[in-house]
């Protein structure tokens, strides 16, 4: 069965006009508190499904201090970097210490004072590992004066400041978190110093400004830490800062709008990011003022003990296995003290404290790349080739024997005597092998006296004996044209008086 509705024209036009009006009754009023929910409207799938992406409280924790160097970033940072800025040596600049604690975070602070110590420190990694040099080398430079200074004066809120004569880089101080706290710092190194003297115009190295700080712990020492920021600095000449700054933003706009979208605006004032705390032991000068660590080892200290014996026997002879000398590679198994003793034995002496934790495996298992990023390309390379060096082979090898069997019932030689019968004899002819670097005459005699241990001043001429019977004496040029691997029977015959002795190599 089927239903068929009938509706004349006039009907159905009455009921579109009917529906159009009622469609604009609603135009030209004010949609009340009423008229829809916003958390209706979220609650729908698609922005339910947004919501949960969207950082959480907890995720987005401000950090509990906050620091602000008073003074503008540079504007030709790119900007996804880090921002940068530029500062007069010797200058005062003003860095706010600002309390940013919740007020239910932290609450064992309130009424407390903090030990904050600002230091300036090397923003490469290289020269992070090299600190103690780099510093140790500028103090021998500007003997009585500091990288970092507090301007007291200045400063507002902070109490005790203190600068330790054995750390030129650092300050600290205690301040009040209830109350407005600026510090005034003036940077005295520029970042020129650090680089390598060339005809001018050399790059300057970036430094940190870096502020650690502390609560008070239960010993009544402030060790507990709370907080750490850093931001990057460059410091040039008096009025060089400002000079770069303005180069920097004459150049910017220079460049066209699509290149300026690449860069940072330049802030009025630096923010410190938060970072990890400065280790504990960093740098602390020595008290040598006259002698930096830096400088190389007096003459006096290499004497004929630090070089290998070259009366030895063999190549590359290790009189003490514990002891490792020039000639010696490095072994894993050596502890912490042999391989400071290594490192000062192969002139690297300058970086005995950076690897004073370091034993033989530790500094073996250092790539070249590791060397050269942590001791520079000299002495990187330098390092790891010491570390990675093979033994040199002898450019000639000589057997000797004395004529005289040793006698030794561990010792046989099984042969045949004139009957044909045989015969075992407890007599044997041993050799030593010297192994020469020189090819000189002096060297063979000086090592033919020590393996038959014979004193070298009783020892007149040494004479070879040729193939009529002849002795022909001794020279350089002998030496020379010697094949390698030959081997010789050792005479001894005392001179006429008695007092001293020919050796015959037969």
């Amino acid at each position: 069965m089927a239903w068929v509705l009938k509706m004349d024209d006039a009907t159905i036009e009455s009921g579109l006009v009917h529906d159009f009006d009622a469609s604009l009754t609603g135009i030209g009023q004010e949609l009340g508190a009423g008229a829809y929910s916003m958390s209706d409207v979220l609650a729908l799938p698609i922005f339910k499904q947004e919501d949960s992406s969207l950082p959480t409280e907890t995720e987005t924790k401000n950090p509990p201090f906050q620091y602000v160097l008073c003074t503008a970033t540079s504007p030709a940072v790119k900007l996804h970097d880090e921002t940068l800025t530029y500062l007069n040596q010797g200058q005062s600049y003003e860095v706010r210490m600002l309390d940013n604690r919740k007020a239910d975070e932290l609450p064992e602070l309130n009424n407390q004072m903090v030990k904050s110590t600002i230091r300036v420190v090397f923003h490469d990694r290289r020269l992070q590992y090299t600190e103690h040099q780099q510093l140790e080398g500028w103090k021998w430079n500007r003997p009585g004066d500091r990288l970092l200074d507090i301007d007291i004066p200045m400063s507002v809120g902070i109490v005790e400041p203190k600068t330790h004569p054995s750390q030129l880089n650092a300050a600290e101080f205690l301040w009040d978190l209830n109350k407005r706290a600026s510090v005034f710092v003036q940077v005295h190194c520029i970042s020129t110093e650090f680089t390598p003297r060339k005809h001018g115009g050399e790059k300057g190295v970036p430094f940190r400004i870096q502020i650690d700080t502390f609560a008070q712990g239960d010993n009544g020492e402030y060790t507990e830490h709370l907080h750490s920021a850093s931001c990057q600095i460059k410091v040039f000449k008096p009025k060089g800062a400002d000079r770069k700054q303005k180069t920097d933003r004459e150049k910017m706009e220079k460049r066209t709008a699509q290149e300026k979208e690449k860069y940072q605006p330049s802030y009025d004032t630096t923010i410190l990011s938060e970072c990890s705390p400065w280790p504990d032991n960093a740098y602390v000068s020595t008290n040598q003022a006259a002698t930096p660590s830096f400088s190389t080892t007096p003459l006096s200290t290499y004497t004929t003990s630090s070089v290998p014996d070259s009366d030895s026997s063999s190549p590359n002879h290790q009189a003490d296995p514990g002891s490792h000398g020039n000639s010696e590679q490095l072994s894993p198994t050596a502890s912490i003290q042999d391989t400071q003793k290594w490192l000062l034995k192969n002139r690297f002496n300058s970086y005995t404290r950076l690897f004073s934790h370091f034993s033989g495996s530790d500094l073996l298992k250092l790539t070249r790349d590791d060397l050269v990023q942590i001791c520079g390309t000299a002495d990187g390379i330098r390092l790891f080739n010491a570390l990675k060096s093979r033994s040199v082979s002898p450019r000639l090898t000589v057997y000797v024997c004395q004529e005289s069997p040793q006698e030794s019932p561990l010792l046989e030689t099984h042969g045949t005597n004139e009957n044909g019968e045989h015969s075992i004899s407890s007599s044997l002819h041993v050799y030593h092998a010297l192994y020469l670097e020189e090819l000189t005459a002096a060297e063979l005699i000086r090592k033919m006296a020590c393996v038959c241990s014979l004193p070298l001043g009783n020892i007149n001429q040494v004479y070879r004996q040729g193939p009529t019977g002849i002795h022909i004496l001794l020279s350089d040029q002998m030496v020379y044209n010697l094949p390698d691997e030959s081997s010789f029977l050792i005479g001894t015959v005392k001179d006429e008086l008695g007092e001293g002795l020919h050796l015959i190599l037969k």
